[in-house]
């Protein structure tokens, strides 16, 4: 089965540069690209691309016809990145979860399973 890890960063200090990021110690800046690193070696994981900041968004509708454009994201809380997961149950997708930084860092997993519709 397979999985999409959905990755929300909240209030995470995860951005390089930002005012969040500047006040962790070296040493935890460091654990953190660490424990990204060694999830995209993990077995059975596909990483996503790093998705871009939410106010470079665009969320598109059609209405009549023509798309609506508008700027942002669709939701309030948005997804900073994505990962694949073929594993054999959900356990295994929330174990990998519990090991994203963002989840000890004031943000969110989103698992969901795959599906085939077509």
């Amino acid at each position: 089965m397979k999985y999409v890890l959905l990755i929300f960063h909240g209030p995470a200090p995860l951005l390089p540069g930002s005012d969040r990021w500047k006040a962790l110690p070296e040493a935890e800046q460091k654990a953190i690209y660490a424990d990204y690193a060694a999830l995209g070696k993990t077995p059975g994981v596909t990483p996503g691309l790093p998705l871009g900041l939410p106010k470079d968004a665009k969320t598109v509708r059609v209405r009549g016809g023509e798309p609506e454009v508008q700027n942002g994201t669709y939701l309030g809380e948005c997804a900073g990145g994505y990962l694949v997961l073929e594993a054999e149950n959900m356990d295994a997708a929330v174990a990998l979860a519990a090991r994203i930084p963002a989840a000890r860092l004031g943000g969110a997993i989103e698992i969901r399973p795959t599906e085939q519709y077509w």
